[in-house]
């Protein structure tokens, strides 16, 4: 399944929000440097989906705050 994600960096918690079924707004702490803000996007998904997060992979957008992610 291909999930739509915007992720906000710089953020105060980590957080996931559901807008529909394929559309996420994810907040996270880490600043989007050296690809950190991404690895706990993968994380809060796989732990949303109840997944490992070798389920999870960024297919697009792996320098934009508007990404598009393989779940499953």
């Amino acid at each position: 399944m291909k999930v739509f994600v915007k992720v906000k960096p710089g953020a105060k918690i980590d957080r996931v929000e559901k807008i529909d079924d394929t559309h996420f707004n994810i907040w996270v702490k880490c600043p989007a440097k050296e690809g950190r803000a991404n690895e706990n996007v993968i994380k809060l998904l796989a732990e949303f989906f109840n997944l490992p997060k070798s389920r999870v992979k960024i297919i697009s957008g792996h320098s934009s705050k508007n990404k598009v992610i393989e779940i499953g």
